[in-house]
C-alpha cells in the first residue's frame, strides 16, 4: 500500500460474533502519516489486511476495544504472524482495557508449542514473540510518530472496562467507538471530532426474534438511531456504521443509512468488508 498522509478508515471487518461468507469479524484499519493502526482483531483480520496490500508487521500497534471474543479472537494469529514475518525484532504494541495483559499472557502462553518448534527449527528466531501490552482507562494513550492517540470509557456493561479510541492527525480527527450505548464518555470523546466509526445492530429486527440469547444483546449495543444521534451531538461530519447484526447483504444497507440519516445531517458510509473511508478537516 502506498503512503498516504491523510487520515483514513479502513473497514477490514464489518461481521459480528456470527460467521458469515462475506464480513470478517469486527476489525478497523486506520491509517495516517505512513502509518497504520488497527483497532479490534476480529475473525480473519489478517486475509483482509493482506487485500488491502499489508501485512502484521506493517502494524504500528493493536489497540482493542474491549475483550469480547469475537474482537480478539485472530490477537493470536498476529502475534505468531509478525513474529515470523519480521526479518529482524519487531515488537509488537497491543493497547487495550485493564485486562489486556492477562489475556495476552494466556494467548502467548497458548502458543508455547509453536513457538518452541519455531526457534528450535529457525536459528534466526532466536527469541519468542517480542509483545508490549499498555492497559489504558482513558486519556492520552501515546503519540506514534504524528498521530496523536487517546481513549475513553465507553458502556458495554456487564463487558467492562471498555474503551473507544481518538486518532488526531494534520488537522483530522477520528472516533473508534467500539460496542457501546450512548454515554459521556463516549459524547466526550467525539467532541470536535470530524469522524466517527461506530458499531451499530437492528435493535427493530433483533427484538422480534424470541431468542433470548440475542434479546440479551439489545441492552449493550447502539442502533443506527443511536449511533447517529451520537454523532449529532458531537457535530461529526462523517459516521461510518460497523459490525453489522443481522448481516447486511453484500452491496445492501440502504435501510441502515435512512434509519441513521433521520437522526444525522452528515454524511453516512456503511458497506463491506474494505470500505474506506477518507478523513478531512472540517
Amino acid at each position: 500500500m502506498d503512503v498516504d498522509p491523510m487520515l483514513s478508515v479502513t473497514l477490514l471487518g464489518t461481521g459480528s460474533p456470527m460467521p458469515d461468507p462475506n464480513r470478517a469479524g469486527p476489525a478497523t484499519l486506520v491509517s495516517a502519516g505512513g502509518e497504520h493502526y488497527l483497532v479490534d482483531a476480529g475473525r480473519g483480520v489478517l486475509m483482509r489486511l493482506a487485500a488491502a496490500d499489508l501485512g502484521a508487521p506493517d502494524l504500528a500497534a493493536v489497540l482493542i476495544t474491549h475483550l469480547h471474543s469475537d474482537h480478539i479472537t485472530d490477537l493470536n494469529d498476529i502475534v505468531t504472524t509478525r513474529w515470523v514475518m519480521s526479518m529482524e525484532p519487531a515488537p509488537l504494541t497491543i493497547v487495550g482495557p485493564v485486562g489486556t495483559k492477562a489475556v495476552v499472557a494466556h494467548i502467548v502462553a497458548s502458543l508455547a508449542p509453536d513457538i518452541g518448534y519455531r526457534m528450535v527449527h529457525h536459528a534466526d528466531l532466536g527469541h519468542p514473540p517480542p509483545v508490549e501490552v499498555v492497559e489504558v482507562e482513558g486519556g492520552p494513550v501515546r503519540s506514534f510518530g504524528d498521530v496523536a492517540i487517546r481513549c475513553g470509557p465507553t458502556d458495554h456493561k456487564p463487558v467492562q472496562p471498555s474503551v473507544g479510541y481518538r486518532f488526531d492527525h494534520a488537522g483530522a480527527s477520528l472516533v473508534v467507538a467500539g460496542d457501546t450505548v450512548p454515554c459521556p464518555g463516549l459524547d466526550g470523546l467525539c467532541a470536535g471530532a470530524d469522524a466517527l466509526v461506530h458499531t451499530v445492530i437492528r435493535k427493530d429486527v433483533i427484538a422480534a426474534i424470541p431468542i433470548q440469547r440475542l434479546q440479551d444483546t439489545l441492552d449493550y449495543h447502539s442502533s443506527p438511531e443511536e449511533a447517529a444521534q451520537t454523532a449529532q451531538r458531537a457535530g461529526i461530519a462523517t459516521l461510518v456504521l460497523t459490525h453489522y447484526v443481522p448481516a447486511i447483504q453484500p452491496g445492501g444497507g440502504d435501510d441502515w443509512r435512512q434509519l441513521a440519516a433521520a437522526h444525522f445531517d452528515g454524511r453516512i458510509e456503511l458497506g463491506d468488508d474494505l470500505h474506506r473511508v477518507e478523513v478531512c478537516p472540517t
